[in-house]
């Protein structure tokens, strides 16, 4: 089922549970939202706690194949590709020889920042930050089978992308973080109130690290983007396991309020 199906569900869904992400994203994980690989992609994004990224600047083209098979065989749920510095041509390229083994895996590939190279390899989304492209120019790059998830920096971004139509955000940076030098850290003190008023998947970024990440989902963190802590460790997928496994921890602690 084409994700432009999904996001017609997904609207016809929140208006019926009166709006907010548990109501719409719990229907989706019955299965009124259903498609690729049997389930709706919108609701592998939802039920996703640890998104992965594939960054050039820790993790170079040569590397990039055994990195993403270790960080799925620690079991992160959604992969990204990000290589600042690259040209489109070359981000698809890697993009095309990824997608074949993260579609086998059942885990969604993001493309950060190149929505047309998105469109044409056939991946589930792309991302695109503030100063990039708004959501409605991203999507007619890509096509309506491509969801777009967007980079907000602070309560009043998140509103405003959503409300433009993202499928999914990214908030943060949480803390300092290379990745990101020019960026203020925002800290921890909205997780909440973006979590409550947000009727799409959040995820939290920017300097996040397994020793880190319990402070993160007491804030009230649901999902989280790890980047150099996965990528510099000497062992990537028993470092996403070590995080999944706190992320549970954390999960069965505090049942109540979540989906």
């Amino acid at each position: 089922m084409p994700n432009a199906i999904f996001r017609e569900e997904k609207k016809d869904v929140r208006e019926t549970v009166g709006g907010g992400e548990a109501g719409w994203f719990s229907d989706c994980a019955c299965g009124v939202v259903r498609g690729w690989l049997g389930r709706g992609v919108m609701s592998l994004f939802a039920d996703c706690r640890l998104y992965g990224i594939l960054d050039a600047g820790y993790c170079g083209a040569g590397k990039m194949p055994a990195m993403l098979a270790a960080m799925l065989a620690g079991a992160v749920s959604v992969v990204q590709l990000r290589a600042k510095g690259w040209s489109e041509r070359e981000v698809e390229d890697m993009a095309r020889r990824l997608h074949p083994v993260t579609r086998a895996a059942g885990v969604p590939l993001v493309i950060n920042d190149f929505p047309g190279a998105a469109g044409r390899v056939g991946v589930e989304a792309v991302h695109v930050g503030q100063d990039d492209l708004t959501v409605a120019e991203a999507r007619a790059l890509a096509g309506p089978d491509v969801l777009v998830g967007k980079s907000t920096h602070s309560v009043a971004q998140a509103r405003a992308a959503w409300a433009e139509g993202a499928d999914y955000l990214g908030f943060g940076p949480l803390f300092a973080t290379p990745t990101k030098p020019d960026y203020r850290p925002i800290g921890t003190e909205d997780i909440r109130t973006v979590h409550a008023e947000s009727p799409v998947p959040v995820f939290c970024i920017g300097g996040i690290k397994e020793e880190n990440l319990p402070a993160v989902l007491a804030a009230g963190a649901r999902r989280v983007v790890i980047v150099s802590g996965i990528l510099q460790s000497p062992a990537p997928g028993e470092y996403v396991r070590r995080c999944l496994e706190i992320m549970e921890r954390e999960e069965s602690g505090n049942a109540a309020g979540r989906f």
